[in-house]
């Protein structure tokens, strides 16, 4: 959604077009506050193009009424999805530079106020140095520098742009933040737009040492802008969960983007592995930390997703995108309709309308080799959305017939096998699987399961329409697929999902289909036996991720021919009470739970573990499955 409240001027009119980029998410007073004082300039910006992040605070409503009732100009884009700081960033860049034809483009996070002389300092310091990049001093609420936006000063400068630098009263820098930045619009469209598949961190670092490696950037302290986050720290307070992030991005950044050179890396790739050091020695929860560093050395071995591809799908903001991105010559993927598509079950057209996608399949030893047949087939062939890819990760050695079909598969069109040499555990050969998928959206599947003919038509819109994870009811079925023995139906809407979260799995985890990013952001799957998925779907739900169920079951799940033997043997028994007690524990610490819900969930979910399994199959699908369960 986009509204222009004022007329945009002709970029003929104007000698130097500044326009600011302020990305937005859930800071609706911060951000009102830094409008007002960009209204304050003394050099006032020609238009300020809001890019929201799906924000739910009532962000985009505030925005149109200051809007209002100020002259300055603005361009507000509301996005249906996050997309973190690095798409929101890269949306509003290709906004300015391609449907607003700014001279320079002034980035700004939401949280950040400048002084009322900092844009008119930073033009006189690109004027006057020549530089492509202008960093802002940033200060934090009490006039102290903030060391979390400390510009990296540039190892080895030359004398003459040192003494240029000095001149103006600026350093020479190597990289920067994007909290307040001014860039140089020429060399956005030579160099193209910041990664947006790194969603949060690191974007704006390997931004701008990309944009630098050839340009010249400066800091300029006459620049003054408050950086009014929350608390005072610096890059090596403890992340938590967003570790992840800071390891996956960094190692995109040294292997696959390689902006700094040998010489930097080296610098940089050094400075990085003792911030991390001190960040772990200093942590009260490094246990979560080593799971991110792993996580994030995992995922990093991978390859970013194209930025036009991860914006996919916003209208004009994708248009702008791929505009920018194919004049500077970088990837810019098919812009196709996505193969097979046809109509979801309302009838409306849904080609070209929703992500393109992959579909993440398991397999192991003890997996059957029809079964698995069938299910390929069930998201391929059978579907009426069908996925750009399919990738089946073996976890592990299995039986020579169960080979035969893999490479059998293999040799198919849009099927992909990727092969681990010894069996790792769902958990982990998921997250292997993650970071080798191709799109950001991915739709899980089991090996012994059936997805419906209209799944994946019924559950891509409602993730191109902002949901971050979205899941579905399903079938049981025993002896053979058209056995069905029960029906889970699951919460629906946000708040019902996460009340119910506090006690149950919200989520069938064979149906969901997500958003690899939004995966990563919560920390992705970890290790725990027969519930790494409720552990991963309660800390996306903390997470502010947008979740969303339909109802209607989409997949046949296998429970078996016989209770004694099949999915609800393996609820039960000592094995699974352990982790139950670990997934209660890890929720109570990780502050999802409260004392008391941590304590009825020992008892009422531990207990349930020791129920004969007869029982426990007639007690869950009495008050479980059928979404009934408090």
């Amino acid at each position: 959604m986009t509204w222009h409240p004022v007329a945009v001027h002709s970029p003929q009119q104007v000698v130097e077009r500044v326009v600011v980029v302020v990305v937005a998410y859930d800071r609706r007073d911060l951000l009102l506050a830094g409008l007002d004082a960009l209204a304050a300039q003394s050099r006032r910006p020609d238009l300020v193009v809001v890019v929201d992040n799906a924000s739910s605070d009532g962000s985009p409503e505030a925005v149109q009424r200051w809007a209002q009732v100020h002259e300055l100009p603005v361009d507000l884009v509301v996005l249906p999805r996050n997309t973190g700081g690095a798409g929101g960033f890269a949306a509003g860049l290709a906004r300015a530079v391609h449907r607003h034809a700014a001279d320079a483009v002034w980035l700004m996070d939401d949280d950040t106020v400048p002084r009322p002389e900092a844009l008119e300092a930073s033009l006189a310091a690109m004027r006057s140095t020549g530089s492509a990049v202008v960093a802002s001093r940033v200060v934090w609420t009490d006039g102290r520098e903030h060391p979390m936006n400390t510009p990296r000063e540039r190892p080895g400068v030359s004398a003459a742009e040192r003494a240029a630098a000095r001149r103006a009263g600026c350093v020479p820098v190597r990289s920067a933040s994007f909290v307040a930045l001014l860039l140089d619009a020429a060399a956005v469209r030579q160099d193209g737009l910041p990664e947006a598949a790194f969603f949060l961190w690191n974007d704006d670092f390997e931004y701008t040492t990309r944009l630098l490696r050839h340009r010249r950037g400066v800091s300029c302290p006459a620049s003054v802008v408050e950086h009014r986050t929350k608390v005072f720290g610096s890059t090596d307070a403890d992340p938590g969960e967003r570790f992840v992030l800071e390891v996956r991005n960094k190692l995109w950044t040294f292997t696959r983007s390689r902006p700094l050179g040998a010489r930097d890396t080296v610098l940089y790739g050094g400075a990085t592995v003792r911030r991390w050091a001190r960040t772990l020695a200093r942590s009260q929860r490094r246990d979560v930390l080593v799971e991110g560093l792993l996580s994030g050395l995992r995922q990093g071995l991978g390859r970013p997703e194209p930025t036009a591809s991860v914006l996919r799908g916003l209208g004009e903001v994708s248009e702008d995108v791929r505009a920018v991105e194919a004049a500077a010559g970088r990837a810019v993927g098919s812009g196709s309709p996505i193969a097979g598509a046809e109509s979801s079950s309302t009838g409306s057209s849904i080609a070209g309308e929703v992500p393109r996608f992959s579909v993440l399949l398991p397999v192991w030893a003890g997996d059957d080799v029809e079964q698995l047949r069938r299910a390929v087939a069930s998201v391929t062939t059978d579907q009426h959305l069908r996925p750009d890819e399919v990738l089946v990760v073996r976890d592990g050695p299995v039986p020579a017939d169960l080979q035969r079909a893999l490479d059998a598969l293999d040799a198919l069109e849009g099927v992909r096998v990727h092969e681990l040499p010894e069996n790792v555990g769902l958990a982990c050969a998921l997250e292997e699987g993650l970071r080798h998928c191709t799109f950001d959206v991915v739709a899980r599947m089991d090996a012994d399961d059936v997805s419906l003919p209209d799944r994946f038509a019924r559950q891509l819109p409602v993730i191109a329409a902002g949901a971050d994870l979205v899941g579905a009811g399903l079938l049981e079925i025993g002896a053979h697929e058209d056995d069905v023995v029960g029906r889970r139906v699951p919460p629906t809407g946000a708040a019902e999902i996460a009340r119910y979260a506090r006690f149950h799995d919200p989520f069938n985890h064979p149906t969901v289909v997500y958003r690899r990013s939004a995966v990563a952001a919560a920390g992705g799957y970890r290790d725990l036996d027969l519930m790494e998925d409720y552990w991963l779907f309660a800390r996306m739900i903390a997470a502010g991720a947008r979740v969303e169920n339909l109802p209607e079951p989409l997949v046949k799940y296998r429970v078996g021919a016989s209770p004694d033997a099949g999915s609800y043997a393996r609820r039960g028994g000592l094995r699974l009470f352990r982790s139950e007690l670990r997934l209660q524990w890890h929720l109570r610490r990780e502050g999802f739970t409260s004392p008391a819900q941590a304590a009825r969930n020992v008892v009422v979910r531990g207990g349930y573990r020791f129920v004969p399994t007869r029982i426990r199959t007639v007690a869950y699908r009495a008050l479980i499955a059928r979404g009934t369960g408090r």
